[in-house]
């Protein structure tokens, strides 16, 4: 049975699709003015392993996850970097696939961008306006009226009132109530706009979301997902449009991951301490970067470090290194005890911590067996590489990844360096001469190369 963590309810509920065998799941996706930073990279390495594991279940999963390719701050890149918006957005757009590529990340099923969606968002502030959830400002803006929507806080837990109370007063005589939001902003000058009976202009953040959704999976779906960071305004804006405009309960789960923390702070653009996925892999490698994200429950905060990095390095190092030493059983099924383990550490609101847990005790398991001789140890090998590649993990050749360099930019002898000095010490062996065989084991120990000896071959790895 699983259970998830409900945002809307705050509680642990069991998981009951609308449709039977069938789960339809939309995430907010990237603004696409700049590179993915390691807060983004966990949005997407977070859902891709419930999809993961949603599929493993059976089920058919319909992964939505948009691109916003259209607001204020897009606009804002494109003048000062002298491009068109779909210039800028096409190039980031970009650089966000080889980001998630890179990570291991699974392309959603749909992605749909704000830009090719206007017909939907047009449509969806009609209806508001037809229903008497929004208003035109006279200025050429359209705003919805959150006082007319009756379950509005029911998501963040705010109370209108204190929300009122605590508003900032601007200077917006086009806003009935300071709490109201934008669906339509008027064009200026020199600004892109779209179409629209209420002239040229572009949406607000929250309608796109809102019309790209339920445009994509329908008026109810399964699960909504996204960064803590969304939950208010964005996602309990993104209620009060959906169920305003399709008089229908909008989802029945909400999912939030956690924030990366920085020295105890969110890691952010905005506060300028954040560390994009291009510039972490200049040091270490794209797996050790996924595996240090779900070393934390993806509800809890992230703390970033090289220390954690450097030990979801040495955990992969010891999965791998098991993985080499015994030749994995590919297609078996899977021994049942470390299976059920695993499993009910992710039926259990995904825990990925518990789920690394079972993978480790998997290798211990190997080990014993294989010292001992034991025909079991070659199964155990493959139930390993199965239950780790539902996390997206343990997929690549062992000898391969143990003999690779950490990072796109790490430095380090290569191969044929390495391969060249293990043949001189092996030559220096066997001449018998101790003092330059060890001085050849010293230097490549010096370099990071860690050397494993053993009858007739000698086997190595990077440190």
């Amino acid at each position: 049975m699983l259970t998830l963590y409900n945002t809307l309810t705050r509680r642990k509920e069991e998981f009951v699709p609308i449709e039977p065998g069938r789960v339809r799941m939309y995430v907010c996706g990237m603004t696409v003015y700049d590179y993915c930073h390691l807060g983004h990279a966990r949005v997407l390495v977070v859902f891709d392993v419930i999809v993961r594991h949603l599929a493993s279940l059976g089920y058919q999963v319909t992964y939505v996850r948009n691109i916003t390719d259209v607001d204020d701050k897009i606009i804002a890149r494109a003048a000062e970097k002298g491009e068109s918006l779909r210039e800028l957005t096409g190039r980031f757009i970009e650089a966000m696939h080889e980001d998630a590529d890179a990570l291991a990340v699974l392309r959603p099923d749909i992605e749909p961008r704000a830009t090719d969606s206007m017909d939907d968002i047009v449509s969806m502030i009609g209806k508001l306006l037809d229903k008497g959830y929004a208003y035109d400002g006279g200025n050429g803006d359209i705003y919805y009226s959150v006082s007319k929507f009756e379950h509005y806080g029911q998501l963040s837990g705010k109370r209108i009132e204190d929300l009122r109370s605590g508003a900032r007063v601007e200077v917006n005589e086009a806003k009935q109530d300071p709490l109201d939001f934008v669906l339509w902003k008027s064009a200026k000058h020199g600004e892109p706009g779209w179409p629209s009976p209420w002239g040229e202009g572009r949406p607000g953040w929250h309608i796109e979301c809102s019309a790209m959704s339920t445009g994509c999976l329908g008026a109810h779906f399964d699960i909504h997902g996204g960064g803590m960071d969304l939950k208010f305004p964005h996602h309990e804006n993104e209620i009060a449009q959906s169920e305003g405009a399709t008089g229908q309960h909008f989802v029945n789960y909400w999912i939030h991951n956690g924030f990366v923390q920085v020295d105890e702070e969110k890691m952010s653009k905005s506060l300028g301490n954040f560390f994009t996925v291009r510039e972490i892999l200049q040091r270490y490698q794209a797996e050790e970067i996924r595996y240090f994200i779900l070393t934390s429950h993806y509800r809890s905060p992230l703390s970033y470090s090289d220390d954690n990095l450097d030990k979801a390095r040495g955990a992969l190092q010891r999965l791998y290194t098991a993985l080499r030493d015994s030749v994995a059983v590919d297609e078996a099924q899977p021994v049942p005890e470390y299976e059920t383990r695993f499993r009910t550490a992710m039926n259990d609101d995904f825990n990925t911590p518990e789920a690394l847990a079972v993978l480790f005790d998997l290798t211990r398991a190997m080990n014993r067996s294989r010292q001992r001789g034991g025909e079991d140890a070659a199964l155990l090998a493959g139930t390993l590489k199965t239950l780790a590649g539902r996390l997206g993990l343990l997929q690549s050749d062992p000898e391969l990844w143990l003999r690779s360099r950490h990072g796109a930019g790490a430095e380090g002898p290569s191969d044929d360096e390495i391969e060249a000095l293990i043949a001189r010490r092996d030559q220096a062996r066997e001449d018998r001469d101790w003092a330059e065989a060890d001085r050849l084991r010293e230097q490549l120990t010096g370099l990071g190369i860690v050397l494993e000896d053993s009858a007739g071959s000698t086997r190595w790895r990077r440190e």
